[in-house]
């Protein structure tokens, strides 16, 4: 057996992850306590070049994504069946949000973070010019508004823009539904692309585990415990909030309405859940959430329209748990006492709002506007999310975790309720998606083809 056979065993590469992850904060806690500049460096570059290399495939990834899925629904019926399957797959996200939303509100009062000070900590000069740059964009539902619709085609994806590039591939991709056979060569095209962006990132799957290396490790030289010690209670929250979405709703909806039993869906799941706590993107881990649907039994064509739409937009631990406990912790560093008003706006934004959370710092934008919305001044905003990017790394994982957990429950869900489970699939022991390599293809229903496993 090879190297790479034994590497890419589900247990094997989760203990790598594991290693590289306590790997990472022992070789970044060692450059901070020598003051060792040269290896901060180094562990600071490993975790660029691997956020890099899974940022660069988000856009177009989203973009191909979206239209490949639109037409894939062909397959399951005409216009009246996509829309229905449409609503409903939105309805299952707009229902989790809410309890993941009450979840995070419920867990922040139980905290408390920043309610007994932070002890004179600040942050850096650089994450505050972020923070208060943040604010200044997505500091109201008028600027939230005014960015989705691009000024110009080709700067939405220069500028990596991916609510703009959203919004352009469901036009698109409503525009080639509409065209039938005339489209077919353009959708040939566009899941050629689509299927070469997986072939990518099955590569950059693999490196995870060092990229966690360099990301922990960089986190930990540069901040040390300095911040993660006063900001502990919220990434505990944070933790918890996630924690409880993820082990406890998502496994009763699986169990209640999906009838899915939760081990089997975790089993089957993991791989795509572990790259996503690595990566710390929903966008980049969308070709094993789609694979993984798929594993589930859910009908390919369905699974390739609802889960780029998921990963743009579903996302219960950035959009709903999240901001939740952030707006309590800005509001208690602000002295601040939220009222029931406020509280039901940090809903009401987390129900409504989930298009903020498209890209990869969907997180910093929720939070931005859940803030703003609920009338906590704009420059306390910027204080709080100045001093969260110091432990960010470190609560990005599990809410991106989350993220694509509930990006894989729904469209099981829905598919269940719509008769487009199919419980041999579901049954059947599959391989971790993108990391063994099957050359296996599915139809999407549209005519063209869609991967099934790289």
């Amino acid at each position: 057996m090879s190297l790479l056979r034994v590497y890419t065993k589900p247990a094997v590469f989760a203990s790598a992850v594991i290693g590289s992850l306590l790997l990472g904060a022992g070789l970044g806690a060692l450059a901070r306590v020598t003051d060792t500049t040269w290896l901060a460096e180094v562990l600071d570059q490993v975790g660029s070049v691997f956020t890099t290399l899974l940022q660069i495939a988000v856009v177009p990834l989203v973009f191909t994504a979206i239209i490949v899925g639109i037409n894939s629904l062909r397959g399951l019926g005409g216009g009246r069946t996509a829309a229905r399957l449409g609503g409903k797959t939105v309805a299952w996200f707009a229902t989790t949000s809410l309890i993941a939303v009450l979840i995070g509100i419920g867990v922040g009062l139980l905290f408390d973070p920043g309610s007994g000070g932070l002890g004179g900590v600040q942050a850096t000069a650089e994450n505050a010019e972020k923070a208060a740059g943040s604010v200044g964009e997505w500091g109201s539902w008028t600027a939230f508004l005014d960015g989705i619709v691009p000024d110009n085609f080709v700067a939405a994806f220069a500028e990596g823009q991916t609510l703009q590039v959203l919004f352009l591939a469901l036009v698109i991709g409503a525009a080639a539904y509409s065209l039938g056979e005339r489209a077919a060569p353009f959708i040939d095209v566009v899941t050629s692309v689509f299927e070469i962006i997986q072939r990518y990132l099955g590569w950059i799957v693999r490196l995870a585990p060092l990229g966690i290396l360099g990301l922990i490790g960089s986190a930990v030289a540069e901040y040390g415990d300095s911040l993660f010690r006063p900001l502990l209670s919220i990434t505990a929250a944070v933790y918890v909030g996630s924690g409880l979405v993820m082990f406890v709703v998502y496994p009763t909806l699986l169990r209640l309405v999906a009838r899915v039993s939760p081990g089997r869906f975790f089993g089957k799941a993991w791989t795509a859940i572990q790259f996503a706590f690595v990566s710390q993107s929903s966008g980049a881990t969308l070709p094993l959430t789609r694979q993984t649907t798929v594993n589930l039994g859910v009908d390919p064509g369905y699974a390739a329209f609802a889960t780029p739409l998921a990963s743009a937009t579903k996302m219960d631990g950035c959009a709903a748990v999240f901001p939740a406990i952030g707006a309590i912790f800005i509001a208690n560093i602000s002295g601040v006492s939220l009222s029931v008003g406020q509280y039901l706006g940090i809903v009401v934004v987390a129900v409504f709002g989930a298009l903020a959370t498209a890209g990869t710092t969907g997180w910093l934008t929720a939070l931005t506007l859940t803030g703003t919305v609920i009338g906590l001044d704009p420059a306390q905003v910027a204080t709080g999310i100045a001093l969260i990017y110091s432990v960010n790394p470190i609560m990005d994982m599990m809410r991106t975790a989350t993220n694509v957990a509930g990006q894989i429950v729904v469209p099981t869900v829905v598919a269940r309720t719509e008769g487009l489970l199919d419980d041999d699939v579901l049954r059947t022991p599959s391989a971790p998606p993108l990391l063994t390599d099957t050359g296996a293809r599915a139809s999407d229903g549209s005519g063209a083809k869609a991967t099934a496993a790289v």
